[in-house]
């Protein structure tokens, strides 16, 4: 498996690098941020996260700029059903990883439906099966950025565990903190089950 490839751009179009990496020439597919972020252009040096996939008549190598938007590509050809790399791609292409995340845990099927190549029923789908997926890693990375305490996000993270949606677990937690902002993940698990069962 290709996991990752540094190496200079011999030949670069919106949506397909060729990369030299010491004399071997991968071809890569990549969604239009990736162009963009990279400024990919001949002679450009760059470092690609990517995933190898593999069929039967093909092997096609798809490139990211980065994990995240790496991340949302494997989501969503691995956990929604069809949706392969051509489609998932369009997703990438058609809008910006953090406005895609805030779409589905939303679940603003309008504007992904606006996407070139997703249909409503796509769009309905994707936010179906993702928006609890799109959830923890949103849960992850507020943690990461302080924007959540530890205690709120392990408190969230153990409701979406128990079967809750991530949007209900976050707005329960945080009706919780508003009244103790200081709340140990006890607290907060007891306080917020208290809200979403009564």
């Amino acid at each position: 498996m290709i996991a990752r490839l540094r190496g200079k751009v011999i030949e670069a179009y919106p949506n397909r690098l060729v990369v030299d990496v010491q004399g071997v020439g991968y071809e890569v597919i990549v969604p239009i941020s990736t162009f963009d972020r990279l400024n990919a252009a001949e002679g450009v040096a760059v470092d690609l996260r990517t995933h190898l996939h593999i069929r039967e008549t093909a092997h096609t190598l798809y490139g990211f700029a980065t994990e995240e938007e790496r991340d949302v590509f494997l989501m969503l050809i691995d956990r929604v059903s069809g949706i392969g790399p051509a489609i998932a791609m369009a997703v990438l292409s058609g809008m910006p990883v953090t406005r895609f995340k805030s779409c589905v845990v939303a679940g603003n099927t309008a504007e992904l439906s606006r996407i070139k190549g997703l249909g409503k029923k796509t769009a309905e789908r994707i936010v179906l099966e993702l928006k609890d997926k799109v959830g923890v890693t949103d849960t992850w990375q507020d943690a990461a950025a302080g924007a959540v305490s530890p205690a709120a996000a392990d408190a969230e993270l153990g409701l979406i565990a128990l079967g809750y949606k991530q949007v209900d677990a976050r707005k329960a937690v945080r009706a919780v903190l508003e009244a103790e902002p200081v709340a140990s993940v006890e607290t907060l698990l007891r306080g917020a089950l208290r809200t979403l069962q009564g």
